[in-house]
């Protein structure tokens, strides 16, 4: 008999590729950079990095913090790799040791870190804000710096906050202040201001350098139309047991489900501890693929931490051992997220960063 007991992860490395390469092919000439912060986004900065580098040519990559660069640095020998956060204490050894690891300059605090440091032979990036009041250097402090602060940067950069709906005012807002304020301050450096929702949006938001994230997962970051982005990940789990529910019988912690009539039910060896959503509980949906078809069993009762409870009473030829979908190309991490309640970001970074699962790389 063929049992397993842990949920599966499973990468696809191919169709990861295949979107780099068509992102980057929306936005030439302007250059590719590939976004790996939280660890690609929980699917493995190292073999990602690794992949893009080798068969794709990327030379240029982003990460949230110092350390997750430095992690693959060395599988990258010539690229660059940029610092969202920026540069402190806890993360100057990094640098130090790392020289292709570049800062992400934000505030006036940390450009004076970052001259007292030491550390010479590459030029940092500036953020900017322009409408996303987040990270960035406000104009007054643009204003601040003198001639020589800013021939310390390479890079000039500013991020979208509504490049997911084509039409909404703040891109425009956003791109006019981005033009300005470059020009004024920062003439002729190269610039950056979309990540993948931008690429969508046209030439003119690509400027010099694009920020490839998740539509390179395979997220829809542009849900005003059809995705074009692959499937990248998959997740399945086994079937540990089938059971028979009497009609009356309640399902599941806090028994917020009960059966109307009889039901046959499937517990999945999958939950919130291995980063499915809690939100999931009687709204979710799992898929079998048994006698030659695919069907759609609902998840009954609270989601648990190690397993989900579905009603799979019409779905025949069903045992012990077969194999549950909870993302996959019919049912993909977009679709989960919405029944979820979040975001397809949200839902992948959970998953991906989970070690309970067995994770599996495809293709290539």
């Amino acid at each position: 008999m063929h049992i397993l007991t842990r949920p599966i992860l499973e990468i696809n490395l191919n169709n990861l590729l295949d979107n780099y390469r068509m992102l980057a092919a929306l936005a030439a000439p302007a250059v590719p950079a590939a976004v790996v912060k939280d660890d690609a986004y929980g699917l493995g900065a190292a073999v990602v990095a690794k992949l893009l580098y080798q068969k794709a040519g990327c030379r240029t990559f982003f990460v949230a913090h110092a350390p997750e660069g430095q992690k693959f640095a060395g599988e990258t020998p010539e690229a660059q790799i940029y610092v969202l956060q920026g540069i402190g204490e806890d993360s100057l050894a990094c640098f130090a040791n790392t020289p292709r690891l570049i800062p992400v300059i934000s505030c006036p605090q940390m450009l004076e870190f970052w001259k007292q440091s030491g550390l010479g032979g590459r030029k940092p990036a500036i953020q900017i804000e322009t409408g996303l009041n987040r990270l960035g250097f406000r104009e007054d402090e643009l204003a601040a710096l003198s001639d020589d602060d800013r021939r310390l940067f390479g890079l000039v950069m500013s991020h979208l906050a509504c490049g997911d709906e084509k039409d909404h005012f703040m891109n425009a807002h956003q791109i006019e202040n981005f033009e300005r304020l470059k020009q004024t301050y920062f003439a002729g450096l190269l610039a950056s201001l979309s990540a993948s929702d931008g690429v969508f949006l046209g030439g003119r938001f690509h400027q010099n350098m694009v920020r490839l994230g998740a539509a390179m997962y395979g997220i829809n970051t542009a849900p005003y139309r059809q995705n074009q982005m692959k499937n990248v990940i998959s997740v399945m789990a086994p079937v540990l047991q089938i059971a028979r529910l009497p009609k009356g019988d309640f399902v599941g912690y806090s028994a917020t489900y009960r059966a109307s009539s009889e039901r046959k039910i499937a517990i999945v060896s999958i939950g919130y501890g291995d980063g499915l959503p809690r939100s999931l509980s009687n709204v979710g949906k799992v898929f079998f693929k048994t006698g030659g078809k695919l069907s759609e069993a609902r998840i009954i009762g609270r989601v648990s931490m190690d397993n989900v409870i579905c009603d799979v009473t019409g779905i025949s030829e069903l045992a012990v051992g077969d194999t549950a979908y909870l993302a996959a190309d019919f049912y993909t991490p977009d679709d989960v997220a919405r029944d979820a309640g979040t975001i397809a970001y949200e839902l992948i970074s959970r998953l991906g960063k989970n070690t309970r699962f067995d994770r599996r790389y495809i293709g290539l």
